[in-house]
């Protein structure tokens, strides 16, 4: 089904591309939001929905007065006139919209009623237009919204009486117009050609709004979680996640001397520069297959080898890290900004879960946790200082300078070092994929 609706949208897309075409789009594209202007968001789509709806009845009451103008006869005359008047009021569904949400919705249904009712007592019930009545089981609930659920239940109570009161009081015997067999065949076939694809529709837009609906919640989710535990809580939304992993590398990075660049950018600039920075880090994370957690204020905290083991862990932390302080540079060269990061990575064994209820996360524990925290602390702008595991981990790889032995909190003295590049200049920041 996905595979079908890119299809559809690139199809679209190169129509939309051809002469008249584009003109054509942006012309419905206007039909469609006429009345609508000031109304939120969802009752604007709403809307903009009734409006297409309100065409295709135009439409179809239209070429339903052709096919009676067409007929022999004058005794149809009064057909193609009750047709045309429908086509007219029902043109005034954007003007409702300007007394309230549902002024237009209650116009179709009025008119809709009252006219199929007059047209059934020319034709019979053989004629078919009781049918339409059945549309009014689906659109309701679009038109009124599942808000007004009592009125969208009326109006499909008031369409089945409608329809069941034509069955029992016009049988062909009653109609005003003389029954034509081949007539009535073709007006029958009309009305359920109509009433079904109304329905079709309305049913196929009710599946894609949940289908999009689903999209955007899974996107969402997506981007605050990772895809696994994404998975796991759409299989099992009420049960625990919480892991532990023996190994798994945690970065911690901080930007040197924000409180008084703060103060001195103001709130616009800041909130400019840290966007600028996050969006590029979250970029670097997703190349190297780095899990971001989160970020506090001018902090950012990632992970790799969570929530899915890999062997590399340590070594995608630390590329990353390089790509950070090289972005750094760039940004304070181009913004002529006082702006650089201290990192610290630490790798260990760690726990992980997703906590809350409300405003989710997912987040990580344990002593490695706080070892990079503190790694980050003691570190110097525009350096990454590691653990002795992390070296360890790292020694084929990567360069390093000693920083020696530091008091860390909670730990007591500590050796560490200095990441300062790669041995192989061809492996110098690869991606995942890389070889």
């Amino acid at each position: 089904m996905k595979r079908i609706w890119q299809f559809v949208k690139r199809t679209l897309g190169r129509l939309a591309g051809l002469p008249g075409i584009s003109g054509m789009i942006a012309v419905m594209g206007r039909l469609a939001e006429a009345g609508t202007a000031g109304y939120p968001i969802d009752i604007k789509r709403r809307l903009m929905i009734l409006n297409m709806f309100s065409y295709l009845i135009i439409f179809t009451t239209v070429i339903f007065a052709l096919q009676y103008g067409l007929t022999e006869g004058v005794e149809y005359r009064p057909l193609v006139y009750i047709n045309l008047a429908i086509a007219a009021i029902v043109s005034l569904v954007p003007l409702m919209h300007r007394i309230n949400e549902i002024a237009g919705g209650l116009l179709i249904v009025i008119t809709e009623y009252v006219a199929i009712t007059n047209i059934a007592s020319y034709l019979g019930r053989d004629g078919g237009g009781h049918l339409l009545f059945i549309i009014g089981a689906a659109v309701p609930f679009f038109v009124f919204g599942l808000e007004r659920l009592r009125l969208a239940l009326a109006v499909v109570l008031g369409g089945m009486v409608l329809h069941l009161y034509i069955w029992f009081s016009f049988p062909p015997s009653t109609a005003l117009i003389p029954p034509n067999p081949r007539i009535l065949n073709d007006l029958y076939t009309q009305s359920a050609i109509t009433t079904f694809g109304f329905i079709a529709v309305t049913v196929w837009y009710a599946f894609r709004l949940v289908e999009n609906a689903k999209a955007e919640t899974d996107t969402l989710l997506r981007n605050i979680l990772p895809d696994q535990i994404v998975a796991r809580l759409k299989t099992g939304p009420e049960r625990l996640i919480a892991d532990s992993f023996d190994s798994a590398s945690i970065l911690f990075s901080d930007i040197s001397g924000f409180v008084p660049l703060a103060r001195s950018l103001g709130a616009a600039q800041v909130v400019e520069l840290l966007n600028t920075i996050v969006r590029e880090f979250d970029a670097i994370a997703a190349r190297h297959g780095v899990e971001k957690i989160k970020t506090i204020g001018d902090a950012y905290m990632a992970a790799a080898g969570i929530p899915d083991p890999a062997p590399d862990h340590t070594a995608r932390v630390a590329f990353m890290g390089l790509d950070m302080l090289a972005f750094m540079e760039r940004l304070r060269q181009d913004t002529g900004l006082d702006v650089s990061i201290r990192i610290g990575i630490a790798s260990g064994p760690v726990m992980a879960g997703v906590i809350g209820m409300q405003k989710f996360s997912y987040d990580v524990w344990g002593d490695t946790v706080n070892l990079a925290s503190r790694l980050e602390s003691h570190s110097v702008p525009g350096r990454i200082l590691i653990c002795p595991a992390c070296r360890t981990l790292l020694e084929h790889e990567f360069t390093f300078e000693t920083r020696g032995e530091i008091e860390i909190k909670g730990v007591g003295l500590k050796e560490t070092f200095y990441v300062t590049g790669v041995k192989d200049a061809s492996r110098e920041n690869p991606g995942i994929d890389a070889p």
